[in-house]
């Protein structure tokens, strides 16, 4: 099964490509800018039908939640129209489409975890891009997968853990804010689902798996306890510690507004796609393995 997938240096394109190294049944390969461009919609088509795909993973995306803000434009032609134009090639081609969406489609004033059903209403510009993008890609192509997840962390990229650990190599304390709850997700943890999600969707002809489905961690958590729990890890290997200081949102500010709780209920996943992500601390000791590893050779 040849999978193309959107995008050659995200954390999930990334993650794709090293675990396929493993499977000599799939064969992805990553396709980025300037080949294949989401602001430029004219390069979609010729980059993916190059590659002949069996299937398109979308994992590129423009993810600067916070410059998002000052760049409302380029988040939508990027997370909007080139969604949509990835999904309308694909279609084209004759295959289907897993486009990955984000949590932050939700405006976290709900308790409880999110359905994938529940209504949406994004604080910010990243995410009301993406939430265009969804709907750009349900209506380019019948045959697709929305994936929503949240908080993605692995070793390549920049992310969460990857920022925590190196604020502690200086500092004392970190503060971390404790009012905004979620679920760590493995972007490698995530690959596997996309690698499980792939194999249905070419096995089933039919569109009656189409649709949106949440995929994230198991377990949800507050920024600050997640903070702590990776730098706890850190330092029984050796690693930089800190630590943790939690404040709250208005104590520390960004451009862009976070929801509060943007937990996933991702029981619709696991029931179509007999998989569930591991439970959120369960892949961080893996992540910091390597990064500890990478650092000192």
């Amino acid at each position: 099964m040849r999978i193309v997938v959107t995008g050659c240096s995200g954390q999930v394109a990334l993650s794709l490509a090293e675990r396929a190294r493993a499977r000599p049944d799939l064969d992805v390969v990553t396709v980025g800018r300037p080949h294949l461009d989401l602001a430029r919609p004219e390069t979609i088509l010729p980059a993916l039908e190059h590659h002949r795909p069996d299937l398109v993973v979308a994992a590129a995306a423009y993810t600067a939640v916070d410059q998002a803000e000052d760049e409302p434009d380029l988040a939508f032609a990027v997370n909007a129209v080139g969604a949509g134009a990835v999904a309308e090639a694909a279609a084209r081609l004759g295959v289907p489409v897993i486009h990955l969406s984000t949590d932050y489609v939700f405006d976290g004033f709900e308790e409880g975890n999110y359905a994938e059903d529940d209504a949406t209403a994004p604080l910010n510009v990243y995410g009301a891009s993406k939430l265009a993008g969804e709907k750009a890609v349900a209506a380019a192509n019948p045959r697709h997968i929305i994936l929503r997840t949240a908080w993605v962390y692995s070793p390549f990229g920049k992310n969460f853990v990857k920022t925590m650990l190196q604020l502690a190599e200086n500092r004392e304390e970190i503060a971390v804010v404790a009012d905004q709850w979620g679920n760590p997700s493995s972007a490698p943890d995530i690959a596997d689902a996309v690698f499980k999600t792939a194999a249905f969707l070419i096995r089933s002809r039919q569109n009656d798996i189409s649709g949106v489905y949440h995929l994230a961690g198991t377990g949800k958590v507050n920024r600050a306890d997640f903070a702590r729990h990776i730098l706890s890890v850190s330092r029984a290997r050796g690693g930089p510690w800190s630590r943790v200081r939690s404040v709250t949102t208005e104590e520390f500010p960004a451009r862009a507004r976070r929801p509060a709780n943007s937990s996933l209920a991702t029981a619709r996943f696991a029931a179509t796609f007999g998989w569930t992500m591991p439970d959120w601390q369960h892949s961080i000791e893996s992540t910091i393995e390597r990064l500890l590893q990478a650092k000192h050779g």
